[in-house]
């Protein structure tokens, strides 16, 4: 038997251009079609649109990324050379590259290790560590562990997932990490706690441990705060402990003004450097530099190698170093740290929106507002950090989640200025939109309370939904009051409603933004989400508003509810009456004049008058009348009004009114004109405040049910209550100038 690929044209019946097949094209395809394919994949849009922040946030490449980029094309080419011309060519290439980096980053004699995961760089430093700290780890392997357990110490505010990395990586249980808790009186709350650090050393030499390494940060993944090397560096030769030195402040040591505690990482006994990030230089490796005397256990510990060819991922960045210079790779940096006011003490800054901002920018006050209320700070500030990438993509701000301090957003411009080519101007535009969404988001957090009393003063047609995940005023819901149905078709109910009364809302021109709610959240089916707002808008006439809506809805829904179910009625009496006159009219003309043939020959010469007479169906009374009375005047006879009738259009006066340039929900200053009997809804529903039964006004113009029948006279005027005529008659005989549609028997 024989196993085969299916060709190409089986394979690719139904599927896309843009997508890969499940085979190879049987007789190869050239290169032109082949990069064509893959540009259809690289630029193949998800979901038939892109997003567009994502796209303002890819990476600025240059001429110096091109040239790093080159470098993995060439490394390819150079690899096909003749081993002793490859080894020459390769040792050059590492050994350039190691001095350029030692001395751009003061780190003199020492080694370089080129990685892609920037992890595994501190990973072989581990391995090299223990061989030199256990001289039977080599011949007797992870049994010469047992005798004393080895220890790794790192921070509380490090990488998270670290640690388990490289537990996992050496085949050392979690027990032999220690975590290193954070200062929590005196100093930064992300620095390490040095003198607890020297307590958990000891307790753990009494244990019968071995202290082995510890892994320091200069600039945090979250905060940016950079350790006090220096008494790190002591301590670790007090108890003959590596020190290993990681993060984004390293950078700074290309500058020619650098901050004592920045300067201290000299000393340390190896750094873990990220300079595509630094650099804006896409696909370059991270580099791991080290001190250590033993080339044998270096080569032991994977962080070099006997291989040329693994030499060569230091290529691209030996390209790029080139090209840039001394001079080009400080300027970037320092560019980067110009970007911060102090960019001394740290190039990062975090900044979060609170409580006391808000009180602060508009008077306000949030005393009281205690509920959750970290949360919903948190909700805030994520908002505010995905609507400035949104309005600035370009200025490399994220979101943070911080143990402490909860959500921050950060700027951190040495990990981004390179890489999206932030400038200046960025940064004025983000300041100046930073301002602009505090000021609403103080006036919104201020008004959260009032809104939620105001809602709660609307019970129970109205429920305030507490949705801590919400970036906005707040979330309600309108509960129409329906007894006797089952708790199924009530939510059904509630939904629908709810649902009608969202678009309505969608369709006010004003800067309100009202949705379903976020994406995750459980109340995201029957309830109104009000967005942020400004500090000018009235509270109490935008839930009135909802309220007033709400009520509109449910009312047209019981009217319609109605109105089906007398038009079910009505249709089972109309087929009485067809029925009934059915057997009239075979009484009255007899069986022969019924039959097609013999029954138009008799009525031809013995024309018969027929007595019965037409039925027409008023919607609106709900009954069955004759038609006798329509096609004798030639208009629609009149009803008495029922329940379901609106007034005349002429008494109803609109539910809102507001004054000529005034936008919706905004506050009417005190002692202006605009503020009218009609101007404001307070004094609409002021009424049911006092408990007195108020009936609600529909929020639209009166609706017109009326739909005239062709044959009366175009002089008939309809009642005001606009009745909708269903015909439901059998044969009568019309007047010879008023002939009746056959379609409406």
């Amino acid at each position: 038997m024989v196993l085969g690929l299916l060709s190409c044209q089986k394979c690719a019946k139904g599927m896309g251009t843009t997508h890969l097949t499940l085979c190879l094209d049987c007789s190869g395809q050239d290169v032109a079609t082949i990069l064509h394919l893959v540009h259809n994949l690289i630029h193949e849009k998800e979901d038939e649109e892109k997003d567009q922040t994502s796209q303002c946030r890819m990476q600025n490449v240059g001429e110096q990324a091109h040239m790093a980029l080159l470098g993995h094309s060439l490394a390819a080419y150079i690899s096909v050379l003749d081993r002793e011309r490859l080894r020459k060519l390769t040792t050059r290439i590492q050994s350039d590259t190691t001095l350029w980096l030692c001395r751009l980053f003061r780190y003199e004699n020492s080694s370089a290790a080129f990685h892609e995961d920037d992890r595994d760089g501190l990973v072989k430093v581990c391995r090299l560590v223990i061989n030199s700290r256990y001289e039977e780890y080599a011949s007797e392997g992870y049994a010469s562990l047992t005798s004393k357990q080895p220890v790794i110490y790192h921070s509380a505010s490090g990488r998270s997932g670290l640690g388990q990395h490289l537990c996992s990586q050496l085949g050392l249980p979690l027990s032999s990490l220690c975590t290193v808790p954070c200062n929590t009186i005196f100093g930064s709350q992300h620095q390490m706690d040095v003198a607890l650090l020297d307590k958990l050393i000891k307790e753990d030499i009494e244990a019968g441990k071995l202290p082995l390494l510890l892994i320091a940060n200069a600039g945090t993944p979250g905060a940016g705060h950079t350790d006090k090397l220096g008494r790190l560096k002591d301590l670790c030769e007090q108890y003959n402990m590596w020190l290993h030195v990681e993060g984004v402040n390293l950078a700074t040591l290309v500058l020619a003004e650098i901050n004592s505690t920045i300067m201290a990482a000299t000393r340390c006994d190896s750094m873990t450097l990220t300079p595509g990030q630094w650099l804006g230089l896409p696909a370059v490796t991270a580099v791991t530099l080290y001190r250590h005397e033993d080339p044998a256990l270096s080569l032991a510990a994977g962080l070099t190698s006997s291989q040329p060819v693994a030499k060569l991922r230091a290529l691209p960045l030996w390209l790029s170093l080139q090209y840039l210079g001394h001079n080009g790779i400080v300027q970037k940096i320092k560019h980067a740290t110009s970007l911060v006011e102090d960019e001394l003490s740290s190039p990062v800054v975090l900044f979060r929106f609170g409580p006391e901002l808000s009180a602060e920018s508009n008077g306000g006050s949030v005393e009281g507002y205690c509920a959750g209320e970290k949360d919903v700070l948190d909700t805030f500030n994520k908002w505010l950090g995905e609507r400035l990438i949104q309005l600035v993509p370009t200025s490399g701000v994220d979101v943070v989640e911080l143990e402490d301090e909860g959500t921050c957003v950060r700027f951190s411009p040495l990990l981004t200025a390179a890489v999206l080519g932030t400038e200046q101007e960025d940064i004025d535009s983000l300041v100046e939109k930073l301002s602009e969404l505090v000021s609403v988001m103080s006036s919104t957090l201020s008004l959260r309370q009032d809104f939620r009393e105001e809602v709660h003063r609307h019970s129970p047609s109205l429920i305030y939904v507490e949705e801590l995940s919400w970036p906005g005023l707040g979330a309600v819901r309108y509960e129409p009051q329906i007894d006797g149905i089952d708790e199924s078709r009530r939510k059904e109910g509630v939904k629908k409603i709810n649902s009608e009364l969202l678009k309505k809302l969608q369709e006010f021109d004003t800067e309100i933004t009202f949705s379903t709610g976020p994406e995750f959240s459980t109340e995201t089916d029957d309830c109104i989400f009000v967005g942020m707002v400004t500090e000018d808008v009235d509270i109490i006439e935008l839930v009135n508003m909802i309220g007033a809506i709400g009520r509109d809805i449910e009312e047209s829904g019981r009217l319609l509810e109605n109105m089906t179910d007398v038009i079910r009625k009505g249709i089972l009496e109309a087929e009485v009456q067809l029925q009934k006159a059915s057997e009239e009219k075979l009484m009255e003309e007899g069986v022969i004049r019924q039959l097609p043939l013999f029954g138009s020959v008799l009525n031809w010469f013995s024309p018969v008058q027929s007595s019965i007479k037409g039925r027409t169906f008023n919607l609106v009374a709900g009954s069955l009348d004759s038609t006798e009375l329509t096609y004798s005047t030639k208009a629609q006879a009149g009803r008495s009004k029922s329940y379901w009738s609106f007034p005349p259009s002429q008494n109803v006066k609109p539910l809102f009114s507001f004054p000529t340039g005034q936008r919706l929900f905004q506050r009417v200053s005190a002692g202006t004109d605009s503020f009218s009997e009609t101007s404001s809804i307070a004094q609409v529903e002021e009424p049911s405040r006092d408990g007195c039964a108020s009936q609600s006004s529909s929020v639209h113009p009166p609706i017109s049910l009326s739909a005239p029948r062709d044959d009366i006279a175009a002089d008939a005027t309809p009642q005001v209550d606009s009745q909708i005529e269903v015909h439901v008659s059998s044969e009568e005989k019309q007047p010879e100038d008023q002939e009746l549609d056959h379609s409406e028997r």
